[in-house]
């Protein structure tokens, strides 16, 4: 395996109004029997920053457009080391939160990797997430979400 790939990152933590945080299950497209749960997001390009990727992201991903502004400031940053693709990445990633009433989300304006490595969407609660038979990332989130005042 090559060099690892730093790069920075944006989440959104999307919490709808009956305390349930938007997840999107993955994998890596190199080991496709392997499923995660993660949320909104992805790399910043070099010219944005982390607000406008988080904005640009959750568009993306969800279909739901926000100005960068209206994230706020972010509530939680770490770092996570992974594999995708064949490739070794350490990512620093911050999330922001966002509240909605609801969202129907809209897969559409994904890119090329979203669709060979996304295959459904859930809105979780908190004590779901606890549970959940497959990895949840970030690994914490229940303890994060509680921290917010979420669920």
């Amino acid at each position: 395996m090559s060099d690892v790939i730093a790069r920075r990152a944006a989440r959104v933590l999307v919490v709808d109004e009956t305390q349930r945080v938007l997840m999107f299950r993955g994998c890596d497209p190199a080991h496709p029997e392997v499923r995660f749960w993660l949320t909104a997001g992805g790399g910043a390009q070099a010219s944005e920053t982390l607000p406008e990727t988080a904005a640009r992201e959750l568009a993306e991903e969800t279909g739901l457009r926000v100005e960068p502004a209206a994230l706020g400031e972010p509530v939680f940053e770490d770092v996570s080391e992974f594999s995708f693709n064949g490739r070794r990445y350490r990512q620093e990633q911050t999330f922001f939160l966002l509240r909605v009433p609801s969202w129907e989300v809209d897969h559409s304006g994904a890119g090329e990797v979203e669709h060979a490595s996304v295959d459904m969407h859930r809105w979780w609660t908190t004590a779901e997430l606890r549970t959940a038979p497959e990895p949840i990332y970030p690994r914490d989130l229940p303890d994060l979400l509680d921290r917010l005042g979420v669920g």
